[in-house]
């Protein structure tokens, strides 16, 4: 079977175990059990993520990395955008000597209710659609194929989230597995995407 690597943040982590289940028998997907966290983090770890697929090569890798980086503690950005972005721009090349077969799919980060964080803890939706920006020019000049987890998230109800930045929700967990699915479905050349299986994730977020 095919092998699928996902590398992600606690967004990833909210989908990874109901797009392994969903894509049972079809493909096998593989995820760090750690949270991604930083762009700097996913280029740190991202050699030892390939080592998580014990057989065969990675046929597509879906990553995405942005929602710590744009975080806001005590006022300061943790990642101002253009380390950000020198940090994308390395992921993309690793990616692509680590998985030079694979096809890549960069997903955006998510949208938060600010309103409910802590103004010391805090992030913006208008930032996080910069950071996204900034990710989205680099990426494409890499040919990576992208997932807009961002537009979904907008335009999901409010009881979609389980917190202010999460969607670890019925409805949001089967919004976000069909459109991963469904990204890596027509990179693998499968033509009936799969229908969704619900696993939902439980524990509290680390770090968010």
């Amino acid at each position: 079977m095919k092998n699928v690597l996902l590398i992600g943040d606690s967004i990833r982590i909210g989908y990874d175990k109901s797009v392994q289940k969903t894509l049972e028998g079809i493909a096998n997907v593989y995820f760090p059990g750690d949270n991604c966290r930083f762009a700097c983090y996913v280029l740190r770890y991202l050699h030892e993520y390939k080592s998580l697929v014990k057989e065969g090569t990675v046929d597509v890798v879906h990553w995405n990395a942005g929602l710590w980086d744009c975080l806001r503690v005590y006022g300061e950005v943790m990642t101002p955008i253009e380390i950000y972005s020198y940090y994308i721009e390395r992921v993309c090349r690793h990616i692509k000597e680590l998985f030079p077969d694979a096809k890549v799919i960069f997903a955006t980060s998510t949208s938060v209710q600010t309103e409910k964080m802590e103004k010391n803890f805090i992030r913006y939706n208008n930032e996080i659609e910069k950071y996204n920006d900034a990710a989205v020019q680099i990426v494409r000049k890499y040919g990576f194929e992208v997932n807009d987890l961002y537009s979904l998230s907008v335009s999901l109800e409010p009881e979609a989230h389980s917190d202010a930045v999460h969607y670890y929700t019925p409805i949001g967990t089967e919004k976000f597995t069909d459109q991963v699915v469904s990204h890596i479905a027509s990179e693998l050349g499968i033509e009936e995407v799969p229908t969704y299986k619900e696993v939902l994730h439980k524990d509290k977020p680390i770090g968010f």
